[in-house]
């Protein structure tokens, strides 16, 4: 889905969606088969959506030891730490995570980002929340929305599931449309239902019921 040689830029489709911008693009970055991964983050990220838990991870399939998360006091800071990430080829795959309308981040900056991706062959995947699209070097520009959980046969809530809207392409083919899921067990991403785009919930999400506790050895 993304070339892993350049840069490219995932929006959240509204603030309910700033927690789901992140974990689909660690799955994204754990599907594309990413090694170890450079995690910059906006401080004010942090104080907005809360920190990465390794236990979160882990429930991805993602080795927190492989994970190098880096906090930045402020945007300038994130870009910079990012774009030196970018530049180490023996990263996997480098995440860059701002909030609101960063300045720092304009054509210039994203130029820089997208040389130093060609050039390593490491993938830099910016992520923006709170923030309109702007004008980027991006080789491809995603929105990406939370979708309703397929309930499971216990009525109890199913895995993750997301939708990605391609906004922008070097390629042209803007408007195509992805419903992933997240297969808790297989720990793979697998493609489910195509919704209406102009439903905002598809499906109503399944609520668990009255359960059994059982304990494990």
């Amino acid at each position: 889905m993304l070339p892993r040689d350049g840069l490219h830029e995932v929006y959240a489709a509204a603030q309910a969606d700033t927690t789901c911008l992140s974990g689909s693009v660690l799955m994204l970055a754990r599907a594309m088969g990413a090694g170890i991964c450079l995690w910059v983050r906006h401080a004010g990220q942090d104080r907005e959506a809360g920190e990465p838990s390794p236990a979160g991870l882990a429930e991805l399939g993602i080795d927190p030891t492989r994970v190098m998360l880096l906090v930045a006091r402020d945007p300038t800071c994130a870009l910079q730490a990012g774009l030196e990430g970018a530049r180490c080829s023996g990263l996997g795959a480098v995440i860059i995570e701002l909030r609101g309308e960063a300045k720092a981040y304009d054509l210039t900056a994203s130029r820089r980002l997208a040389l130093a991706a060609k050039a390593s062959g490491v993938p830099v995947l910016m992520l923006r929340a709170a923030a309109a699209p702007m004008p980027s070097a991006a080789e491809t520009r995603w929105r990406v929305r939370a979708l309703p959980s397929h309930a499971r046969l216990t009525r109890a809530p199913g895995n993750p599931a997301f939708e990605m809207t391609l906004l922008r392409a070097r390629n042209g083919r803007e408007g195509l449309r992805y419903c992933l899921e997240w297969d808790r067990d297989a720990l793979k991403l697998v493609s489910r239902f195509l919704p209406d785009a102009d439903d905002p919930l598809p499906r109503p999400a399944p609520l668990s019921g009255a359960v059994v506790p059982v304990f494990f050895d």
